[in-house]
Protein backbone atom coordinates (compact mmCIF):
# COMPACT_ATOMS: atom_id res chain seq x y z
CA UNK A 1 0.00 0.00 0.00
CA UNK A 2 1.41 3.37 -1.05
CA UNK A 3 1.42 6.41 1.21
CA UNK A 4 -1.45 7.92 -0.81
CA UNK A 5 -3.51 4.69 -0.66
CA UNK A 6 -2.78 4.46 3.07
CA UNK A 7 -4.07 8.01 3.59
CA UNK A 8 -7.25 7.26 1.60
CA UNK A 9 -7.72 4.01 3.57
CA UNK A 10 -7.36 5.84 6.88
CA UNK A 11 -10.12 8.29 5.88
CA UNK A 12 -12.37 5.60 4.40
CA UNK A 13 -11.92 3.10 7.24
CA UNK A 14 -10.97 5.01 10.40
CA UNK A 15 -12.49 2.28 12.58
CA UNK A 16 -10.10 -0.34 11.19
CA UNK A 17 -7.08 1.83 11.99
CA UNK A 18 -8.38 2.46 15.51
CA UNK A 19 -8.99 -1.25 16.09
CA UNK A 20 -5.44 -2.09 15.06
CA UNK A 21 -3.96 0.62 17.29
CA UNK A 22 -6.24 -0.29 20.18
CA UNK A 23 -5.34 -3.96 19.81
CA UNK A 24 -1.65 -3.18 20.18
CA UNK A 25 -2.27 -0.85 23.11
CA UNK A 26 -4.42 -3.47 24.82
CA UNK A 27 -1.73 -6.10 24.41
CA UNK A 28 0.91 -3.75 25.82
CA UNK A 29 -1.36 -2.93 28.77
CA UNK A 30 -2.02 -6.63 29.45
CA UNK A 31 1.73 -7.31 29.27
CA UNK A 32 2.47 -4.43 31.65
CA UNK A 33 -0.12 -5.62 34.16
CA UNK A 34 1.18 -9.18 33.91
CA UNK A 35 4.80 -8.15 34.54
CA UNK A 36 3.65 -5.91 37.39
CA UNK A 37 1.76 -8.82 38.99
CA UNK A 38 4.80 -11.07 38.57
CA UNK A 39 6.85 -8.35 40.26
CA UNK A 40 4.35 -8.19 43.13
CA UNK A 41 4.36 -11.96 43.49
CA UNK A 42 8.14 -12.22 43.45
CA UNK A 43 8.52 -9.37 45.92
CA UNK A 44 6.45 -11.03 48.65
CA UNK A 45 9.46 -12.84 50.15
CA UNK A 46 11.32 -9.53 50.34
CA UNK A 47 8.18 -7.89 51.72
CA UNK A 48 7.97 -10.50 54.48
CA UNK A 49 11.64 -10.06 55.41
CA UNK A 50 11.16 -6.28 55.40
CA UNK A 51 8.31 -6.69 57.87
CA UNK A 52 10.74 -8.51 60.16
CA UNK A 53 13.21 -5.64 59.78
CA UNK A 54 10.48 -3.14 60.63
CA UNK A 55 9.75 -5.09 63.82
CA UNK A 56 13.25 -4.21 65.01
CA UNK A 57 12.73 -0.46 64.79
CA UNK A 58 11.27 1.69 67.57
CA UNK A 59 10.15 4.01 64.77
CA UNK A 60 10.74 3.78 61.03
CA UNK A 61 14.36 4.55 60.17
CA UNK A 62 14.15 6.14 56.71
CA UNK A 63 17.78 5.49 55.82
CA UNK A 64 17.54 1.82 56.79
CA UNK A 65 14.21 1.45 54.98
CA UNK A 66 15.75 2.93 51.81
CA UNK A 67 18.79 0.64 52.11
CA UNK A 68 16.56 -2.42 52.54
CA UNK A 69 14.52 -1.37 49.48
CA UNK A 70 17.65 -0.89 47.37
CA UNK A 71 19.07 -4.28 48.34
CA UNK A 72 15.89 -6.21 47.61
CA UNK A 73 14.83 -4.16 44.60
CA UNK A 74 18.30 -4.25 43.05
CA UNK A 75 18.70 -8.02 43.29
CA UNK A 76 15.09 -8.64 42.25
CA UNK A 77 15.91 -6.75 39.03
CA UNK A 78 19.35 -8.33 38.53
CA UNK A 79 18.27 -11.97 38.84
CA UNK A 80 15.64 -11.94 36.02
CA UNK A 81 18.18 -10.28 33.74
CA UNK A 82 20.73 -13.03 34.43
CA UNK A 83 18.03 -15.65 33.91
CA UNK A 84 16.96 -14.01 30.65
CA UNK A 85 20.53 -14.00 29.32
CA UNK A 86 20.81 -17.70 30.13
CA UNK A 87 17.40 -18.47 28.68
CA UNK A 88 17.93 -16.91 25.25
CA UNK A 89 20.86 -19.29 24.68
CA UNK A 90 18.48 -22.25 24.85
CA UNK A 91 15.40 -20.65 23.33
CA UNK A 92 15.50 -22.55 20.04
CA UNK A 93 15.57 -25.90 21.84
CA UNK A 94 12.50 -25.35 24.00
CA UNK A 95 10.15 -23.11 22.00
CA UNK A 96 7.60 -25.92 21.48
CA UNK A 97 7.19 -26.48 25.23
CA UNK A 98 7.84 -22.95 26.51
CA UNK A 99 4.32 -22.52 27.90
CA UNK A 100 4.63 -25.72 29.92
CA UNK A 101 7.97 -24.60 31.32
CA UNK A 102 6.49 -21.22 32.31
CA UNK A 103 3.51 -22.97 33.93
CA UNK A 104 5.73 -25.40 35.86
CA UNK A 105 8.22 -22.73 36.99
CA UNK A 106 5.59 -20.25 38.17
CA UNK A 107 3.47 -23.02 39.66
CA UNK A 108 6.44 -24.42 41.58
CA UNK A 109 7.64 -21.02 42.82
CA UNK A 110 4.12 -19.96 43.81
CA UNK A 111 3.33 -23.31 45.40
CA UNK A 112 6.56 -23.21 47.39
CA UNK A 113 5.74 -19.73 48.68
CA UNK A 114 2.24 -20.80 49.80
CA UNK A 115 3.53 -24.03 51.37
CA UNK A 116 6.29 -22.30 53.32
CA UNK A 117 3.93 -19.57 54.51
CA UNK A 118 1.32 -22.08 55.72
CA UNK A 119 3.97 -24.31 57.31
CA UNK A 120 5.68 -21.41 59.07
CA UNK A 121 4.76 -20.98 62.71
CA UNK A 122 3.74 -17.57 64.00
CA UNK A 123 6.68 -15.98 65.78
CA UNK A 124 5.79 -13.83 68.77
CA UNK A 125 9.29 -13.69 70.19
CA UNK A 126 10.72 -10.40 71.43
CA UNK A 127 12.88 -8.63 68.84
CA UNK A 128 15.83 -6.42 69.76
CA UNK A 129 15.17 -2.85 68.70
CA UNK A 130 17.15 -0.35 66.59
CA UNK A 131 20.08 -2.57 65.64
CA UNK A 132 22.33 -1.35 62.83
CA UNK A 133 21.85 -3.09 59.48
CA UNK A 134 24.35 -5.87 58.88
CA UNK A 135 25.43 -5.35 55.26
CA UNK A 136 26.63 -8.94 54.87
CA UNK A 137 23.32 -10.25 56.18
CA UNK A 138 21.39 -7.92 53.86
CA UNK A 139 23.40 -9.17 50.88
CA UNK A 140 22.59 -12.80 51.71
CA UNK A 141 18.93 -11.98 52.31
CA UNK A 142 18.70 -10.10 49.00
CA UNK A 143 20.19 -13.05 47.12
CA UNK A 144 18.03 -15.59 48.95
CA UNK A 145 14.78 -13.70 48.29
CA UNK A 146 15.58 -13.16 44.59
CA UNK A 147 16.60 -16.69 43.55
CA UNK A 148 13.06 -17.37 42.30
CA UNK A 149 13.38 -14.33 40.04
CA UNK A 150 16.26 -16.07 38.24
CA UNK A 151 13.89 -18.81 37.10
CA UNK A 152 11.32 -16.23 36.02
CA UNK A 153 13.99 -14.51 33.93
CA UNK A 154 14.64 -17.80 32.12
CA UNK A 155 10.89 -18.03 31.45
CA UNK A 156 10.89 -14.48 30.05
CA UNK A 157 13.39 -15.51 27.38
CA UNK A 158 10.99 -17.79 25.54
CA UNK A 159 7.48 -16.90 26.72
CA UNK A 160 7.04 -13.22 25.85
CA UNK A 161 7.88 -12.42 22.22
CA UNK A 162 7.45 -8.64 22.51
CA UNK A 163 9.02 -8.27 25.94
CA UNK A 164 11.58 -5.54 26.52
CA UNK A 165 13.69 -7.13 29.25
CA UNK A 166 14.99 -3.78 30.47
CA UNK A 167 11.47 -2.46 31.07
CA UNK A 168 10.51 -5.76 32.68
CA UNK A 169 13.36 -5.79 35.20
CA UNK A 170 12.78 -2.09 35.91
CA UNK A 171 9.13 -2.80 36.76
CA UNK A 172 10.04 -5.81 38.92
CA UNK A 173 12.89 -4.02 40.68
CA UNK A 174 10.89 -0.85 41.34
CA UNK A 175 7.90 -2.86 42.56
CA UNK A 176 10.09 -4.78 45.02
CA UNK A 177 11.82 -1.57 46.12
CA UNK A 178 8.51 0.11 46.95
CA UNK A 179 6.96 -2.95 48.61
CA UNK A 180 10.09 -3.55 50.70
CA UNK A 181 9.86 -0.04 52.13
CA UNK A 182 6.14 -0.56 52.72
CA UNK A 183 7.03 -3.86 54.43
CA UNK A 184 9.31 -2.05 56.87
CA UNK A 185 6.49 0.38 57.70
CA UNK A 186 3.93 -2.43 58.05
CA UNK A 187 6.27 -4.38 60.32
CA UNK A 188 6.92 -1.33 62.46
CA UNK A 189 3.20 -0.52 62.90
CA UNK A 190 1.44 -3.89 62.75
CA UNK A 191 4.08 -6.53 63.59
CA UNK A 192 3.72 -10.02 62.04
CA UNK A 193 0.01 -9.66 61.33
CA UNK A 194 0.31 -9.46 57.52
CA UNK A 195 3.56 -11.39 56.98
CA UNK A 196 2.03 -14.83 56.30
CA UNK A 197 -0.92 -13.44 54.33
CA UNK A 198 1.37 -11.51 51.99
CA UNK A 199 3.46 -14.61 51.22
CA UNK A 200 0.34 -16.68 50.48
CA UNK A 201 -1.08 -13.92 48.25
CA UNK A 202 2.21 -13.64 46.34
CA UNK A 203 2.31 -17.39 45.73
CA UNK A 204 -1.28 -17.48 44.47
CA UNK A 205 -0.58 -14.59 42.06
CA UNK A 206 2.36 -16.46 40.49
CA UNK A 207 0.36 -19.69 40.19
CA UNK A 208 -2.54 -17.88 38.47
CA UNK A 209 -0.19 -16.17 35.99
CA UNK A 210 1.34 -19.57 35.18
CA UNK A 211 -2.13 -21.02 34.53
CA UNK A 212 -3.00 -17.99 32.38
CA UNK A 213 0.13 -18.47 30.21
CA UNK A 214 -0.61 -22.18 29.74
CA UNK A 215 -4.28 -21.64 28.82
CA UNK A 216 -3.34 -18.82 26.46
CA UNK A 217 -0.84 -20.98 24.54
CA UNK A 218 -3.26 -23.93 24.43
CA UNK A 219 -5.88 -21.66 22.85
CA UNK A 220 -8.44 -21.64 25.66
CA UNK A 221 -8.09 -17.89 26.24
CA UNK A 222 -6.62 -15.02 24.22
CA UNK A 223 -5.55 -11.43 24.86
Amino acid sequence: MSACEGLIFSYAYPGEINRRTLGKREKNMVLFIEILLIGVGLSMDAFAVSICKGLGMTKVNRKQALTIGLYFGGFQALMPFIGYMLGIRFEKYITSIDHWIAFILLGFIGGKMVYEAVKEKDDDSVVEKDLALNQGEMLLLAIATSIDALAVGIMFAFTYDSLNIYWAIAIIGLTTFVLSIIGVIVGNFFGNKYKKKSEIAGGIILILIGVKILLEHLGFISF
